[in-house]
């Protein structure tokens, strides 16, 4: 015959709380997405980065891509690439740039789905060469 009866112990009992290396691991996370934050939050790097989940772009077509001034459009690269970001190939006298950071295209992601309406193209990671 089953028991019906309800162990109280499991129903009283507090959930454990972390351990000291497990609340450091929550807080240094904690600092890499704020910091990942802290980038996405201005709207030209946004857009940047919108464009980049779509493939290896050169700094003109960034340029008349996005109607995004070259001084500003340099400034904002250069902080994507120092956050590491985005990374660069030249190529001639080009300088061709690519995102290659897994959280921001997964973020990337998932805002494009909830203020855009539909879902982003697949990510293209650029040959390095």
């Amino acid at each position: 015959m089953k028991s019906n009866a309800v162990r109280v112990d499991a129903i009283d009992a507090a959930p454990p709380s972390p351990s000291a290396a497990d609340l450091a691991a929550l807080q240094a996370s904690a600092e890499r997405a704020c910091a990942l934050l802290r980038v996405l939050a201005n709207a030209d790097r946004l857009v940047l980065l919108c464009r980049l989940t779509q493939g290896e772009f050169c700094v003109s077509e960034l340029e008349a891509d996005l109607g995004i001034r070259q001084p500003t459009l340099s400034q904002q690269l250069g902080v994507l690439r120092q956050e590491g970001l985005v990374d660069t190939r030249r190529q001639g006298k080009h300088i061709y740039y690519r995102l290659v950071s897994e959280d921001a295209a997964a973020i990337l992601q998932v805002l494009h789905s909830r203020m855009c309406g539909q879902g982003m193209p697949e990510v293209h990671s650029a040959p390095h060469g």
